[in-house]
């Protein structure tokens, strides 16, 4: 695959002045302007970020006529069911609405569909689990934006609905009913929503797109932050900074930019999931052999999400709200060995599906988007594979599960592509969708698989080119060898946490010597970069293949993370490669 690098350079005189006023580096200071941290009071913002910088949530629409909602069920005894979903950001989000109503001292029960039972979102089987319970208000959480139907159908049952929910809303003029809200204003007039009693999702208005960054468990945090803000609740601000574990997992898990309120939530968070101060969570670690390693979201993002998405994927994840909530020990560490066990079958049904998916990438020669289907793949690992495919092709992806003659599945896209505006122009074949502009879940007729392959590579191939479909590598600094020391890392540290919107910084460094390669764990290339009297370790991970190519005589071109290695008690400093090539 082609790669292209590209970096972005600033005015020299600039960059020396913003070094200067903010009293960083000139390298730090070229990765934070290449981030769009552009001024002085920018940097002390971004490196100072604080719970009392949260945006109001009350700016979000909808947020007033909810909290009226919830006083009024707390005044009148209601029973109240929050209708989550079975991934981790709709799992943390229930969790997190349904501690906050308790506390509040609201009679809360929860809701998860079962992925293979129910299907995704908000249907009428979450209606008659609350007529069931008793409840007359349902809140849903990570879900219900299109769910017309069922809010039709709760209001028909005396039942109200709060909706609380960040995918993409349904564009005015699509085909089909659709109601509105009470509580739309003039700026939501472009999209359609369900006729409940709120409706929260910061996309339908323009006027707090910074806030679209939030995730499901993101906006059920805020929906906790108006209560704690309302005096007439029993919710207080110290019983808001609880949740921000569960707001920071479901962060993560989510893969949402880590800027503005996200950003807070997990920072902030980090010493609350590392204290174990949540059973469940502490219990978690220990079935995952954590122990005392330190925690940090790229961390999270590997180990505790993969693990409680595990049982949405494979089984019911009802129960793991259960384990979030927890006040138990012994049901906690059950739960979580429950789910370890899970998580290990999840992986084997995962590595399964993607060598079958890669054996047929194998006989076909991609241009455009991938799609393939089959009739045994679980459903439960289709969008971890998808984003597998589309990482290793740099192609969007969509991974389809066939059963009686209906083709569900999962679609992961590349930057240059968004997804939802493509399933758009398709709605014709489809039977549902949603979703976001990188990640979506599809169904239709298997019948439709070929007509909907043919269009939505014709739409990829019109809407991107040949650049946007190359696999780019963005540096965040030109640097030499010198510039990587342990001040510079100091700084670097101060940009956590990292993750989507918030990368590790990636450097780039020009005329380097290669010594001493090797192959280690038979796939990792190792190896010393030199520039003078000057020399550091390096590895590339996956990258093993390249030795034979490499020139000792050669001078080389190097793209890097700088880290430290821990190993048996040392500490060091080294570059992880994420590109070799050489020097022009």
């Amino acid at each position: 695959m082609h790669r292209r690098w590209l970096v972005n350079r600033t005015n020299a005189e600039y960059l020396a002045y913003l070094s200067r006023a903010a009293s960083i580096s000139p390298v730090f200071a070229q990765v934070l302007i290449n981030r769009g941290i552009r001024t002085v009071s920018d940097v002390h913002d971004f490196l100072h970020p604080s719970l009392t910088a949260l945006s109001d949530p009350f700016d979000l629409p909808g947020m007033k006529e909810a909290i009226e909602r919830i006083k009024a069920a707390r005044h009148l005894g209601e029973k109240v069911l929050v209708h989550g979903d079975y991934d981790a950001d709709g799992l943390t989000a229930t969790a997190i609405t349904v501690s906050a109503l308790r506390t509040a001292g609201l009679d809360a029960g929860f809701f998860i569909p079962h992925r293979m039972v129910h299907g995704y979102g908000f249907h009428a089987a979450g209606v008659e689990a609350a007529e069931k319970a008793g409840a007359r208000l349902i809140i849903t959480v990570d879900c219900g934006i299109g769910s017309f139907e069922a809010a039709d159908r709760a209001r028909d049952m005396g039942i109200d609905v709060i909706i609380t929910d960040h995918h993409e809303p349904v564009v005015k003029g699509a085909k089909g009913k659709r109601h509105r809200a009470e509580n739309t204003a003039e700026d939501q007039q472009d999209f359609m929503v369900p006729n409940a009693v709120a409706v929260i999702n910061p996309k339908l208005s323009p006027h707090v797109s910074h806030l679209t960054v939030l995730c499901g468990a993101g906006i059920a945090f805020k929906l906790a932050q108006a209560m704690a803000a309302d005096k007439d609740l029993n919710f207080s601000p110290d019983d808001l900074l609880p949740l921000l574990d569960l707001a920071a997992l479901g962060t993560v898990a989510d893969v949402v930019p880590l800027v503005g309120d996200n950003r807070i939530m997990v920072r902030d968070a980090m010493p609350y999931i590392q204290s174990g101060s949540r059973r469940g969570l502490r219990a978690l670690k220990q079935a995952a052999g954590l122990g005392g390693r330190k925690i940090k979201a790229g961390l999270l993002s590997y180990t505790l999400v993969p693990r409680i998405n595990a049982a949405g994927r494979i089984a019911d994840a009802h129960d793991v709200v259960r384990l979030l909530l927890s006040a138990q020990e012994d049901e906690a560490y059950e739960l979580a060995v429950w789910l370890e066990r899970l998580n290990g079958e999840r992986q084997r049904i995962e590595e399964t599906v993607f060598q079958g998916a890669l054996e047929r990438m194998q006989q076909t020669d991609a241009d455009a988007v991938i799609m393939m289907a089959h009739e045994t793949w679980h459903q439960g690992v289709l969008g971890i594979v998808a984003s597998k495919i589309a990482e290793a092709f740099h192609l969007p992806a969509f991974m389809f599960s066939i059963e009686e003659g209906i083709a569900k599945g999962s679609a992961r896209s590349i930057p240059a592509f968004d997804l939802c505006r493509g399933l758009e122009q398709c709605r014709d074949l489809l039977l549902s969708f949603g979703g976001h502009k990188q990640a979506a879940g599809v169904k239709l007729r298997a019948g439709d698989l070929p007509a909907f392959e043919q269009r939505m590579k014709e739409i990829f191939r019109r809407e991107t080119s040949g650049e946007d479909r190359e696999h780019l590598i963005e540096i965040h600094a030109a640097v030499t060898l010198s510039d990587v020391n342990s001040a510079l890392m100091r700084e670097i540290e101060r940009l956590e946490p990292f993750g989507h919107g918030n990368p590790e910084p990636l450097l780039g460094a020009k005329n380097l010597n290669v010594v001493g390669a090797k192959v280690v764990g038979s796939r990792h290339l190792k190896l010393k970069v030199k520039n003078g009297p000057l020399s550091l370790d390096a590895i590339g991970f996956d990258m093993g293949g390249m030795i034979d190519d490499l020139v000792p005589t050669v001078p080389y071109d190097a793209a890097f993370t700088p880290a430290y290695n821990e190993w048996n008690g040392n500490r060091y400093l080294q570059l992880v490669l994420r590109g070799l090539r050489p020097s022009a």
